[in-house]
């Protein structure tokens, strides 16, 4: 089993804003050679971003790069399927230089969609591992998430919990909160439990939650940690980083919720907790490829995944990364072993079950 490794305790968020602003990677040609010294600002340099992840600390980390390397960098935000079929449309026309979105099966998506082209760095290589790289080099991790069990601290105890699996037992009837069947968290769990156990299995989970249920689905993650808090439900399907987001909220309501709640990291004695991906593509038709690959070196980079972590909440993906003290709070834990991409291979199964079992 591959471990999430925690390391030492998280920098305050001055010394990791001052470590950001000189965290300017260094340079690379179009093969990926590595320059000695610091990074060279050019004039009238720009990267061309299509994303799907809508954060502010994304945009962030890109002023940086700007304010580093002199390579500004233009973003269009969107939904990521939408993002796919304009690049397919646009096709050698585009102006895309990356594509980023927060799924692998989506990644995948966009790799057999011919819109991407592979990546050669050996800045890249080093800076992320290759269970989080595609295998061919067509897109790159940039973050992780955990897909957990969240319980009410006041009414279960954690050595209660033990897998996904679990929950369809008789014990957690009219207990159990999971968002929509649409969400594409919840279509990438249920298509990992097809991958490692089997469709049969796979269907049966969902029909035991289904079972469980404490209301029909209903909002986003942060809205059954709410539902958990306001007694509705006692246990929640949701992915870690909302934890954190909730817990540092500028809302201290919202704050209340994040501290009434536990995280528990299930299967770890069998397949391990279901873990998704954030990643990174060139473009097959990017007209700015050097400046492409720098941005992604970058963004992989120890300072950079520093700040992203310790403002999202999510799992860096360079092991020299340190992780902000809430993440280190949780523990160690194993993940899930499988290529990121069947998630993608195996979406239309589990919608197909989910509508079957009536996972609205």
């Amino acid at each position: 089993m591959k471990l999430i490794k925690l390391l030492k305790p998280v920098l305050t968020g001055a010394f990791l804003t001052a470590m950001l602003a000189g965290c300017g990677q260094t340079d690379s040609s179009s093969e990926g050679q590595k320059s000695a010294g610091e990074p060279q600002k050019v004039e009238n340099q720009v990267v061309n971003v299509y994303t799907a992840r809508h954060y502010e600390a994304d945009q962030a980390v890109y002023d940086k790069f700007t304010e580093e390397t002199g390579i500004k960098v233009n973003v269009v935000k969107g939904e990521a399927e939408e993002l796919i079929e304009r690049l397919k449309r646009e096709g050698e026309s585009t102006q895309a230089d990356l594509f980023i979105t927060v799924d692998g099966g989506v990644l995948g998506n966009a790799k057999n969609n011919d819109i991407l082209q592979p990546v050669q760095s050996d800045i890249i290589d080093k800076n992320v591992p290759a269970h989080f790289r595609d295998k061919e080099d067509y897109w790159i991790g940039m973050s992780t998430r955990a897909r957990v069990i969240v319980y009410a601290k006041d009414r279960v105890k954690p050595e209660e919990l033990s897998t996904y699996e679990a929950l369809t037992d008789e014990k957690w009837k009219g207990k159990v909160l999971a968002r929509s069947s649409t969400s594409l968290y919840n279509q990438s769990l249920l298509a990992s439990f097809i991958e490692l156990n089997g469709e049969e299995m796979a269907e049966q989970w969902a029909q035991g939650i289904v079972n469980n249920f404490a209301r029909q689905p209903d909002g986003g993650d942060r809205d059954q940690a709410k539902a958990i808090a306001a007694g509705v439900g006692d246990v929640a399907i949701m992915n870690t980083y909302y934890v954190g987001l909730l817990l540092n909220s500028e809302e201290p309501e919202e704050q209340k919720v994040g501290e009434s709640i536990g995280v528990f990291f299930p299967n770890q004695e069998t397949n391990g907790t279901h873990v998704n991906i954030s990643g990174i593509g060139l473009t097959k038709y990017s007209k700015n490829p050097e400046n492409a690959t720098k941005l992604i070196e970058y963004m992989t980079g120890v300072e950079a995944q520093e700040y992203l972590s310790a403002q999202n909440f999510e799992f860096p993906v360079n092991p020299e990364a340190k992780m902000p003290e809430l993440l280190q709070s949780w523990g160690e834990f194993n993940m899930q072993e499988l290529n990121f991409d069947t998630l993608g291979e195996y979406n239309q199964q589990a919608i197909q079950i989910f509508n079957k079992t009536g996972w609205k």
